[in-house]
């Protein structure tokens, strides 16, 4: 495919298009417009002109009527573009067309996401994970990379003997190029499926232990990363850009009650997010699915905030994680502190379990942590226990997964009070005291 990156000096004045099919939808049209500019924008690439065109019949050739491409050809070349990029979806011939009449690359909104997940992905799993998409919408355009031969072909000078050995050539070499992409994917989809154990397995022991765990997710650039690094005391990447984050974090974090709790930053959504990412993005994506519960972050201070948190959900519910419990995070309230209509408006929109903060300033991270412990309320208990000195082991487990709120000495025996998730209180309860201090029928 096109790699937006591999050649810079193909790319680096771009006119944007976004076609709309509804004069209903022309507000809806402009604000995803504005979305892909901050798209390309993270790749580096100047914008030198963006239109947003009502069509009112799609054509199979263009997408927009013969009339309307010529225009917006005309338009692109007259602001001295090297690339036109359309927010919709363009099918491998209609690109084909575009850059063919225009003289001009021509990609679309699914190609700028891919190129933004390459350059992002660190890990195996991530990378594994951006071939796969790519590889998938690769395969159906491999006659557009190989249209160099026809440039061949006319060059050669030759009769029709000439030509024909030249597009002969080229047939062959795409059906190679097909079957070679065809086994890549195989071989990739192999090797995700490999990390997918991986993942289970360590789920697994996570589970075993009796960690809770909670998936942070929402709209890209909302504020996850920079969350969890409050939350965490963590280094995650965190920037002011689209898809800072494509690799799963995982950092514990302990409640105000003791309880430790693992929390997860997620790949942020978009609108109109190709569906072949999130089918391979499901191994990223699956720390939402296992999760005990989800941090809905959003942006407070964004004017498409109610669009964002429906397309999070849309793709939650995709994912079959739409119904685990939630909490709303509200951040950026700093940035509309002076706006207290909107504050009211957000206020009514969400319901009262929803937590307004900005992670900026530390507004409103105590009453979030109040929140993820009364999530959790009815996954600990509090017991005083009587425990041998020679089970150490036991204590141990204590201060790992539990919290140890006072610790006394009789004998050879330690007198503690803790805090003790559900998942493993049945490795205490030989050891219980009751409520009144005496000891109940407990094994030594």
């Amino acid at each position: 495919m096109f790699d937006t990156r591999d050649k810079p000096q193909m790319v680096e004045r771009a006119f944007l298009i976004g076609a709309y099919f509804d004069r209903a939808d022309e507000e809806v049209a402009n604000s995803l417009l504005e979305e892909l500019a901050e798209l390309v924008s993270t790749l580096g690439i100047g914008i030198v002109g963006k239109r947003s065109v009502f069509v009112r019949s799609r054509s199979k050739r263009y997408l927009t009527g013969t009339g309307k491409a010529e225009e917006l050809i005309d338009e692109a070349e007259s602001l001295e573009a090297d690339c036109i990029i359309f927010d919709n979806e363009l099918s491998p011939s209609q690109q084909r067309t575009w850059e063919t009449e225009g003289d001009i690359t021509v990609i679309d909104r699914e190609e700028v996401i891919l190129d933004i997940f390459k350059m992002r992905a660190q890990t195996k799993e991530a990378r594994l994970q951006v071939e796969l998409a790519r590889m998938q919408y690769s395969l159906p355009r491999l006659a557009r990379m190989w249209s160099h031969l026809d440039r061949q072909r006319g060059a050669s000078g030759g009769g029709k003997g000439g030509g024909g050995a030249a597009r002969g050539e080229g047939e062959q070499q795409i059906e190679v190029d097909r079957r070679l992409a065809r086994q890549r994917i195989d071989r990739i989809k192999t090797e995700l499926e490999s990390v997918r154990q991986i993942r289970q397995t360590q789920r697994k022991q996570r589970s075993d232990e009796g960690i809770c765990q909670a998936s942070i997710v929402g709209y890209t650039n909302a504020g996850k990363s920079s969350l969890l690094n409050s939350l965490a005391g963590a280094e995650v990447l965190a920037e002011d850009k689209l898809f800072a984050t494509l690799d799963p974090t995982t950092r514990r974090i302990e409640l105000p009650d003791g309880q430790p709790l693992l929390l997860t930053d997620t790949v942020g959504f978009v609108r109109n997010l190709p569906h072949r990412l999130v089918e391979a993005f499901k191994a990223t994506l699956e720390e939402a699915i296992i999760a005990d519960f989800l941090i809905h972050v959003l942006d407070a201070s964004s004017p498409e905030i109610f669009a964002f948190y429906e397309t999070t959900r849309a793709v939650l519910k995709e994912l079959d994680a739409d119904d685990k419990p939630t909490v709303v995070v509200l951040n950026k309230m700093d940035l509309i502190a002076d706006d207290p209509d909107r504050i009211h408006e957000l206020k009514n929109h969400f319901d009262d379990n929803s937590v307004f903060i900005s992670v900026a300033t530390g507004e409103g991270l105590d009453r979030l942590t109040d929140r993820l412990t009364d999530m959790m309320v009815d996954r600990v208990s509090r017991l005083q226990l009587r425990i041998p000195q020679a089970r150490q082991d036991l204590v141990a487990l204590l201060h790992r997964e539990g919290k140890i709120l006072k610790e006394d000495y009789d004998g050879n025996d330690i007198i503690l009070s803790a805090i003790v998730p559900h998942p493993i209180r049945h490795k205490f309860e030989p050891y219980l005291l009751s409520v009144s201090g005496t000891e109940s029928n407990t094994l030594a």
